[in-house]
């Protein structure tokens, strides 16, 4: 069976941009029992902790309210991945570096298990009754909140409004009427997220789940890997790569560079994530500016839409000289309407409080939002999720770009899965 899926790339890479570290305990006035006064010191990444990002913006209001305990952002990487890195040398040397961590949904059960973060039991009803169900569960483990809620995410798809006349509800169209609409435009089908780190799998994963597959059964006790299914679509990416509808670069491009490829004019199509939609709105020198909508992702069967729910929490490291300030900034980012609403309004960050979806419907992005969450899938909160992703990138990334066997990648990926049930 012939699918066209598809996802462009753009080349390009990450300019990582580091602080030091400034260890908490007593040189913040504490006296170690956690509830001394002090500044915060908030471990998370990606564009939005750059300065001038909504994170940092975030921060300020928070120091600015609470000048006792004013919080200032660590700069982590951009890629999620190297953001678990940095945080886990801190954490397993139990350091007390970082107070507030910004934890990706997928790594709750790990950092439960490892013992890393604190219970927020204390505060979860305050937490659950203000966030979104999904969101709310993503920071849950074993039945016990580890994290508090912050920004959650699903894909879109963005499309060209003078090059398209409507958005495709099937990838095989995508590529179909991306190609055709590329041709005439001089440009490239299809970008999204191709690069050997967790954005691809979240991309696979998004051709996998829309095609009927699934990874578990719900309670994880079971493996519903279906390797044909697999194979189906891992031979469609293929296809797509090998016949023009991705992108050339396509299996390097992260989400900043796939961004840069929509913005700068050169695909039809990209799948990304919210936060594009404001930075392509801003540039009044972006051939899509004013030349794009967004849309839900395409489906294999053209039925509904599925998207990964992506995202960041917040956790209190179990190291932190300072929990007692770190549980109040992240119950608050979580709870209160204003730095909620921030997320929503100066970046196209999708917020986890429910009630301001309801006060901004008026926005395109959380409109959408408001379609696509219901229906978002999370990736399995498991403690092993870090070692299922790097099996999975290592077995189909090859597959996808003509370098492995396809039926033998899938089948790798299945006995790995097999090898997580106990």
């Amino acid at each position: 069976m012939r699918k066209a899926m598809t996802w462009l790339a753009a080349g390009g890479a990450f300019v990582l941009v580091m602080a030091a570290c400034t260890p908490g305990g007593d040189d913040n006035g504490d006296d170690g029992d956690g509830e001394a006064g002090g500044e915060l010191v908030w471990a998370i990444g990606g564009a939005e902790a750059q300065p001038g990002g909504v994170h940092q913006q975030v921060a300020e209001l928070w120091s600015e309210q609470n000048p006792d305990n004013p919080i200032r952002i660590e700069l982590l990487p951009e890629e999620a991945d190297q953001q678990r890195e940095q945080q886990a040398l801190e954490l397993q040397a139990e350091g007390s570096g970082f107070d507030v961590l910004g934890v990706d949904v997928i790594w709750t059960g790990e950092y439960s298990e490892n013992g890393w973060v604190e219970s927020l039991e204390d505060v979860r009803a305050e937490i659950e009754e203000a966030s979104l169900p999904g969101a709310f569960e993503s920071a849950t483990w074993g039945g016990e909140l580890w994290a508090a809620p912050y920004n959650t995410n699903a894909g879109f798809l963005y499309y060209r409004t003078d090059l398209v006349e409507e958005p495709p509800t099937t990838w095989a169209d995508l590529c179909q009427v991306g190609v055709a609409a590329a041709e005439a435009a001089g440009i490239q089908p299809f970008i999204g997220q191709g690069a050997q780190y967790e954005g691809f799998v979240v991309n696979w994963l998004e051709y996998y789940w829309s095609a009927g597959g699934e990874l578990y059964n719900e309670d994880q006790t079971e493996v519903l890997f279906d390797t044909e299914l697999a194979a189906q679509v891992t031979q469609f990416m293929a296809d797509a790569i090998a016949q023009g509808c991705y992108a050339p670069g396509f299996n390097t491009a992260q989400e900043e560079p796939a961004r840069n490829e929509f913005q700068q004019g050169n695909v039809v199509f990209m799948r990304n994530w919210p936060y594009v939609y404001g930075l392509v709105n801003e540039d009044t020198g972006s051939p899509a500016n004013g030349n794009f909508d967004i849309a839900p992702l395409p489906t294999v069967t053209g039925e509904g839409t599925i998207s990964a729910l992506g995202g960041f929490n917040n956790a209190v490291s179990a190291f932190s000289d300072n929990k007692d300030a770190a549980i109040d900034f992240v119950t608050w980012a979580a709870t209160d309407p204003e730095p909620q609403t921030l997320l929503a309004t100066e970046a196209s960050v999708p917020p986890t409080m429910e009630s301001v979806y309801e006060d901004l419907s008026d926005d395109p992005v959380m409109a959408l939002l408001g379609e696509v969450l219901p229906d978002a899938k999370p990736r399995p909160p498991a403690p092993q999720w870090n070692e299922i992703s790097v099996e999975m990138q290592r077995a189909l990334h090859p597959a996808v770009n003509g370098q492995g066997d396809i039926q033998s990648a899938v089948e790798s990926v299945r006995d790995f899965l097999e090898g997580t049930i106990e």
